[in-house]
């Protein structure tokens, strides 16, 4: 399975990640206030993020998040864990986008297409949401994912962050708000 495929919508191009994505990637993610509520809240610091960067590169799943309009990278998003016993999964997430590009349809666009092309390989996504990021938590209940009774402790910064698990299924994203 290709983990970092090139794919297109309607208003975003997501492409692999790589090096010289640094500057543009770090520019966006140097708001604290995209972090302000996320369990890696230190992440807008440039050895944080640098460390998130070069694990994204490491993993090759992550993906750059291209709005179509301008040209501009707006973020990143990836998979990880990815499982091909009988039910098969793979994970999403470390996923953000510019504030500019908060609500309305750029991460549901962004989760469709992500989606779709995991469904042609696996048939369950999860994601794992640090348990108080109300904001994520809401964004994944926009876009059809189900809360599971799954828990998740990480060590982030020398403290257990406790994490909830959502999931999507092959059948539940046919019959979900991001079906086409």
């Amino acid at each position: 399975m290709d983990w970092q495929p090139v794919l297109e919508g309607e208003r975003l191009l997501l492409r692999p990640l790589q090096p010289e994505d640094w500057d543009a990637l770090f520019a966006v993610a140097s708001d604290k206030e995209i972090w302000a509520i996320h369990p890696a809240h230190d992440r807008w610091q440039e050895p944080v993020f640098r460390a998130f960067f070069d694990d994204a590169l490491e993993k090759r799943g992550a993906m750059a998040v291209i709005d179509k309009a301008g040209g501009t990278l707006i973020g990143s998003s990836r998979w990880q864990g990815h499982e091909s016993d009988d039910r098969g999964s793979v994970e999403i997430g470390w996923t953000f986008l510019a504030r500019s590009h908060w609500g309305g349809q750029f991460n549901p666009e962004l989760k469709r297409l992500m989606l779709a092309h995991a469904f042609g390989h696996v048939r369950r996504v999860v994601f794992h949401v640090g348990e108080a990021n109300l904001r994520s938590r809401r964004a994944l209940e926009n876009i059809g994912a189900r809360l599971t009774d799954e828990k998740d402790v990480i060590l982030m910064a020398g403290r257990e962050v406790h994490h909830v698990i959502y999931e999507i299924t092959r059948e539940s994203f046919a019959l979900g708000p991001l079906a086409q």
